[in-house]
């Protein structure tokens, strides 16, 4: 009995297997189309007449679907990694995807590089399984983002950057409440920042980097409580910081460089404990470098070069000991250069040039001959050193303190005291009039008269 019922199993398996090896003929026809629209290898469908189980190919994955148990492509990717076939100089995105229902995964990098191509609304209506969707270095791939995208509702993933997409970031995007990353870096983006995008809770990571975004910072942004990395980078944002983004508790890199926003820092910012990369140059700050900075134990990379920064370099930056790179260079910044940051054990690269910075250098030469270059002084026309330094100076005003001087008034009396000593043939000169103190050298004595003789001879003989 035992033995009839393992051979009844078997059979019951044989047979289920023999049915997942077959595709749907609506959805094997599609992937045919959707790979002939963007490979260029008219072959492909003889090649791979089962690509989900004898003839697989690497950029297409299926899953087998319980009712009916037949096999179903869910992932295709076509990207540098998937070198043979190339893909064909008219690629596009062919509607037929709309037949592949059970796609989770949608990848295609460096495609679209000739042919317009662009992204069509029913793309992200009929696809309701789709989880990833990258479609990056495509520099074809132009037109604007589909308010449709509000209707993919199962997306984690949405990278769509460096490719040429143009208009506004529609509001619609809210509505993938599911999504953990969106990157729509590289384009040419414009319009504001939408509010929706407070609205995507489970966000960790959001970059809108690299486009023409304008108006204010949405304050939308702080509710992102799960958010690790932001970055508004090179677009065309003003106005102030808003407080609500220091509740970003889990951020680690924050990232506002080049655009117009104006400061302060605020004071919230104090409470990103997890923060690492603060990135904020080439902004209208115009302000101090606030003093909480000294409290973000994990900062390792610091930037707020051209930011209109004044005032003291505080000495509570000396407290970061992960500190790997502090770039406050082009600022107002004024004041000795504490040296307790030549004590910072990771600091690799440190540039505060183009400032009005003053005092002596006091770093060990340790730290001096670790940094070597990566050390930039340059533009500090104060500053001076006691010794030889092999860093980044201005070629033009050696940076070396005159006998060790270390302020103003002993520096003036020690140029006094060097004016006052004159070369040997100044004093000849200011007082070759007076007989009383003119002392001549015997080889001086030897040559006049030598000359005296000459003159007499040549006088006699000319008589």
């Amino acid at each position: 009995m035992a033995s009839f019922t393992l051979l009844l199993l078997a059979f019951l398996l044989s047979t289920n297997s023999f049915a997942a090896e077959e595709m749907e003929e609506e959805e094997l026809l599609a992937l045919f189309e959707v790979m002939g629209s963007l490979l260029d290898y008219p072959d492909w469908p003889q090649a791979h007449p089962f690509p989900c189980t004898d003839t697989p190919w690497p950029g297409v994955k299926c899953e087998i679907c319980q009712a009916p148990p037949f096999f179903h492509v869910t992932q295709i990717h076509i990207g540098p990694d998937i070198l043979d076939p190339p893909c064909k100089i008219s690629a596009n995105l062919s509607h037929a995807l709309l037949n592949l229902p059970y796609l989770k995964s949608l990848s295609i990098f460096s495609c679209f590089t000739a042919s317009p191509a662009a992204l069509f609304p029913a793309l992200f209506e009929s696809l309701s399984y789709l989880e990833h969707l990258a479609l990056q270095s495509n520099p074809a791939l132009s037109g604007v983002i589909p308010s449709s995208l509000g209707n993919a509702g199962s997306l984690r993933v949405l990278s769509l950057s460096q490719n040429s997409l143009n208009g506004e970031i529609p509001q619609a995007i809210g509505g993938l409440v599911h999504l953990q990353q969106l990157d729509l870096s590289y384009n040419n983006l414009s319009g504001e920042v939408p509010q929706a995008i407070g609205g995507l809770k489970s966000l960790s990571i959001l970059d809108l980097s690299w486009n023409a975004l304008k108006g204010q910072l949405p304050s939308s942004l702080g509710k992102l409580q799960l958010l690790q990395k932001l970055d508004l980078g090179s677009n065309k944002l003003q106005g102030k910081i808003p407080q609500k983004l220091g509740m970003l508790k889990k951020l680690v890199l924050l990232d506002l460089s080049h655009n117009f926003i104006n400061g302060p820092i605020p004071e919230s910012f104090g409470g990103l404990e997890h923060l690492e990369y603060l990135i904020l140059d080439h902004n209208p700050l115009n302000a101090a470098v606030p003093l909480f900075l000294g409290s973000l134990e994990k900062l390792t990379s610091v930037s707020l070069s051209e930011c209109g920064i004044e005032g003291p370099i505080p000495t509570s930056l000396t407290s970061l000991k992960t500190l790997t790179a502090l770039s406050l260079a082009n600022n107002n910044l004024s004041g000795p250069i504490p040296p307790e940051l030549g004590e910072l054990p990771n600091l690799d690269l440190l540039n505060l040039s183009h400032n009005q910075l003053s005092g002596e250098l006091s770093f060990p030469n340790k730290f001096m001959n670790k940094l070597g270059k990566r050390l930039d002084l340059r533009g500090n026309y104060g500053l001076c050193s006691s010794q030889r330094r092999n860093f980044s100076v201005h070629s033009d005003e050696p940076p070396y303190c005159l006998n060790g001087a270390r302020n103003e008034s002993e520096k003036q009396e020690r140029t006094e005291d060097y004016k006052s000593i004159q070369p040997a043939w100044n004093q000849w000169e200011d007082n070759s009039c007076s007989s009383t103190n003119l002392s001549w050298d015997k080889d001086l004595m030897l040559v006049f008269c030598a000359f005296v003789v000459a003159v007499v001879l040549c006088s006699v003989l000319l008589e």
